[in-house]
């Protein structure tokens, strides 16, 4: 299989309502930042993608949409192929984005005042979506070990009897890149079966996994374990149609999809987006090739990542991802105080990463860099945050 697709080409986002490239003087106090944060990647999609979305535009009678036969089996085949997930055409359900259907979760299956666990550090909408709607955020932090994270299974076991109602699973982990195994997943399968506790699995990074790795959906551990997890997925961080807003959700048990899309249709979400979902029927059917050369371009740069730290910033420890497109610094030594970090980013260095207080209190001293950008972008941002804690250190 030949290069197909430039990925190094750098494409100007100035100027397109972008919420990565066009707020870093409103976020970030300063507009010539180099922004590596929010989980958006610098590339195009397939051009089969753009294609029909072109097309799509050309309708033009832009109505009330309808997920189409044709749009379930492109996610039915997606996952069976990708996943060697077989689900059926009705589990099928909906939402304007992932952390959307997080939230409809809490409100449908859990009360003001119920416990929800989240693994920290983790993505932080995960803690809005609980304290927002009112309910009680139950940590069961990861543990750090010998530079990656583990799970804490005890401590889910205690906090799963002692009552939470709902496990937000991040599967694989944001910030801290792990693709858990099946053997960690079954064991968190089995305490989640045991004291009744519901899971999520926001499963949006599932097909960004690297070599050495593998991601297995959470809902195919055991028919069980099925009856009682939500699945999320989305093309939005796969193939860069975060703008979209179109998430799938998956949910075997009747009674909980029933209720899920009573809340979707009360809310009045449940009417699907014009574009969105040509462009999931689209990437799904024809973005095999182009993710199967995008993975490797996404390691290489986290190669160009860890040898960049080891080489001028030995004081940082940079834990190796499994999958996603982000890389967790340790910047502790420099500094353990987000705003010493924020600032050492953005006025000294001219660059944007997302400071890791955000994912968690154990996030503090910490920054996640995004490296779905070609790899000059990555480079310059790289060297501009060396010299920088060069510079702070003299």
């Amino acid at each position: 299989m030949g290069i197909k697709y430039d990925f190094d080409k750098v494409i100007n986002r100035y100027g397109t309502a972008s919420y990565k490239w066009d707020q870093s003087e409103k976020l970030f106090g300063r507009a010539d930042l180099l922004p590596l944060w929010v989980a958006d990647m610098d590339f195009e999609p397939p051009h089969e993608v753009v294609e029909a979305i072109k097309e799509r535009a050309n309708q033009g009678i832009y109505g009330y949409t309808i997920r189409t036969k044709g749009y379930h089996e492109a996610v039915e085949g997606w996952l069976e192929r990708r996943h060697g997930w077989k689900i059926q055409h009705d589990w099928i359900s909906s939402s304007p984005g992932v952390v959307p259907a997080l939230s409809l979760v809490v409100q449908a299956f859990t009360k003001p005042g119920d416990g929800v666990i989240l693994q920290s550090p983790v993505y932080y909408p995960f803690y809005d979506v609980i304290r927002m709607n009112d309910r009680v955020v139950v940590d069961n932090p990861l543990v750090l070990k010998d530079g990656r994270y583990e799970m804490d299974f005890g401590l889910l076991e205690q906090q799963a009897a002692a009552g939470a109602k709902l496990l937000l699973l991040c599967t694989p982990h944001n910030p801290g890149g792990r693709v858990w195994t099946r053997e960690e997943l079954e064991r968190v399968a089995e305490i989640c079966i045991k004291h009744d506790v519901l899971v999520i699995a926001d499963e949006i990074h599932h097909d960004l996994v690297f070599s050495g790795h593998k991601h297995t959906p959470f809902a195919t551990l055991s028919e069980e374990i099925a009856q009682q997890t939500i699945t999320c997925i989305a093309t939005s961080k796969t193939f860069n149609l975060a703008g979209l807003q179109a998430a799938t959700v998956i949910i075997p048990n009747d009674r909980i999809r029933n209720k899920y899309n009573h809340l979707l249709k009360t809310l009045s979400i449940h009417m699907e987006s014009y574009f969105g979902l040509t462009a999931v029927e689209s990437a799904y059917n024809h973005g095999d090739e182009w993710l199967d050369q995008l993975i490797p371009y996404l390691e290489e740069n986290v190669n160009v990542v860890l040898s960049f730290v080891q080489d001028r910033l030995p004081q940082i420890k940079a834990m190796k991802p499994d999958g996603t497109y982000m890389v967790w610094l340790d910047c502790r030594a420099i500094s353990e105080d987000p705003q010493e970090l924020k600032k050492l980013m953005f006025e000294k260095a001219g660059v944007a990463f997302s400071e890791g207080s955000v994912f968690g209190k154990q996030g503090a001293g910490y920054l996640r860099i995004n490296v779905a950008c070609p790899r000059s972008i990555l480079a310059e941002a790289l060297e501009r945050f060396a010299e920088a804690v060069q510079a702070v250190r003299q």
